[in-house]
Order: C-alpha cells, then structure tokens, then sequence
C-alpha cells in the first residue's frame, strides 16, 4: 500500500533513521502513486546533499514519480542530467508524455531511442503505444505494433493488444476494435473488454457494447464498474427499463458502485477521500466548502451531466 509506505518513511524521518538509496527508490514510486510531489522533491532534495546520484535505479524513479504527479519538466530535467540511460530511463519519460496527452513528444523521444541504438522492450512499445492512445495518433500506433512484431520480434502480450483496442476506441473505430480482438492470438482478458465497453459508451454502440458487457460479466461478475458502463449505454439510449433492471440485478447480487478516491498531499500528510464519505474529521466543512464551488460554478454555467448516472446515486453525488 503507497500509503502505508510514505507513513513508514515519515516515521523514520521523525525518528532521525536517515534512508539510503534502496530506501529511496522504494518509497518514490509510492510518492507517485498518491500525488505526494512535496515529499517526492524533498526526497530528490535530499539525494543531492547526500550525494547518492548518479544511481540508475534512483534517477529512473524520480523520472516516474515526477511523471505520475504531472511534473514533465521535472522529470525531462532529471532525464536529461543522466550520465548513463537503459530502456527504463527512456520509457519513464516516454509513459510521462503519454500520461499528459504529449504524443507527440512520446513519438520523437521514442525516435530519439531508437536513433540512440537503445534497444526498446516490450515494455517500452507498451508505453509508446498506449501514448498514441491518449493522443490520437492512431496511423502511428499501428505502425508501431507492426514495428514491434515485424522488426523486433517481440510477442504481443495482452497489454499490447489492450493498448490497439484503446487506439482504435478513441479513435471511433469500435467496428474495427472488436474485429482485433476476435483475431487475437491468446484469450481476451477483462481489461480488453473493458476498454472496448467504454468506447462503445462513448460512440453509443450497442450493439457491440453488449458483447463487451456479455464477456466482462462472465469474466468479472462482481465488478461493478463494468454494469455501471452498461447502463451508461442504455441510458443514452433512452432505454430506462434496462437501465432500471442493471440496477435490480447489482442489488440481487449486492453489488454496489465502487466510489472514487482522491488522494491531497497537505504539510507533509496525504489525505485521502472517498466519494460520499465522512469518515475524515473534517468532512461538515469540506462538504460546505463543496456546496460553495458546485454553486459557483452553475453560476458559470456548469451543468452537471447526471442522465447516464446510476438512478440509485443521489443527484448532489452525480453533480460531483
């Protein structure tokens, strides 16, 4: 658990137990997992005093943490001071311009890669990939996983066949999605039918949409996203009796919509809420606070799209 990892390095702070750079390079990926970018730069801080750069392992986890808590020009910084780079150090940077919508600048760092002689694994055409997903780039991601297979003889793992349904989701072609996965060599798992039920709710593709949710159900019974996703698509639709029959289903099998979590780094403490809880003790003035934005912003014009919300969620949790 990142939580229980950054409470321990905090303890051991307090306790005046100075980490080495194992230490370090353990808790870092947690930083990055719960946003906690001020404990991650004093974590960075820390490693130049002491001097425990260059460390491979160390620079190649402060390139992820920067990357996950959307700090690009701190993670292209600590890139660039690096003396010596394997493929993990180039595809951390690769995944961070592909979290942050920068295909573009994934595509020519992959380039740069290649240009360098660096070898790129599977690993690395995961994250190219998935950066043509989040960006549209849709031509070069099939190039790509053309290029993985043809030139480097790499074996598609599921991973990669998830990154081409998501590629051609976004890019509308949910026809087209759902013929790659009938073609896949190896069996499709619950991630692949995700993808494609959620670009079938997004283009309202029923038809196809139902397949999806037939395989997720069957692969994940329990998992209460996936019925949510399957409502969404009747309800867009206008078909409010199997909107209201999914919602029969999730409550005969006490299935119960999974709330999100946010996680807010606040002098040197991560909070983490839970949509609709009230368990942090100041919650009364969080939710007030709440009431105040969510009215400002209907006075800017905000209007809250809660038709395709489940109809079991109270209208001021839809608006949120």
């Amino acid at each position: 658990m990142p939580t229980k990892a950054v409470d321990l390095y905090l303890q051991m702070e307090k306790s005046g137990v100075e980490p080495d750079a194992i230490t370090c390079a353990s808790v870092l990926p947690a930083c990055g997992d719960l946003s906690a970018l001020l404990l991650g730069r004093r974590i960075h801080e820390y490693l130049e005093r002491r001097n425990l750069r260059p460390n491979l392992l160390l620079e190649n986890s402060l390139i992820d943490m920067y990357a996950r808590c959307g700090c690009l020009e701190d993670a292209k910084r600590v890139f660039d001071r690096m003396k010596f780079r394997d493929v993990a150090s180039w595809t951390s940077l690769i995944s961070a311009y592909g979290m942050t919508g920068k295909g573009c600048n994934a595509v020519a760092l992959f380039t740069e890669m290649l240009n360098s002689g660096q070898i790129p694994d599977s690993i690395a055409f995961v994250a190219i990939l998935s950066a043509c997903s989040h960006s549209g780039l849709l031509d070069e991601g099939k190039i790509y996983f053309k290029q993985m297979t043809n030139d480097y003889r790499i074996t598609p793992r599921i991973e990669h066949f998830a990154c081409m349904v998501d590629l051609l989701g976004r890019a509308g072609r949910v026809d087209e999605a759902y013929n790659f996965i009938k073609e896949m060599p190896i069996e499709p798992n619950e991630r692949v039918w995700g993808t494609l039920l959620s670009a079938c709710r997004v283009y309202s593709n029923m038809d196809i949409g139902l397949l999806a949710a037939d395989s997720l159900l069957q692969l994940a019974p329990e998992q209460s996203g996936y019925y949510v996703l399957l409502s969404n698509i009747y309800a867009k639709a206008g078909r409010w009796k199997e909107v209201t029959e999914i919602r029969s289903v999730m409550k005969r099998r006490k299935i119960r919509k999974t709330p999100g979590i946010s996680n807010v780094e606040l002098n040197n403490q991560v909070h983490t809420f839970l949509a609709g809880d009230t368990f942090h003790p100041q919650s009364k003035e969080i939710y007030e606070e709440l009431a105040v934005l969510v009215g400002k912003m209907k006075e800017l014009g905000y209007v809250p799209e809660t038709d395709s919300a489940l109809h079991d969620v109270e209208e001021e949790d839809k608006e949120c």
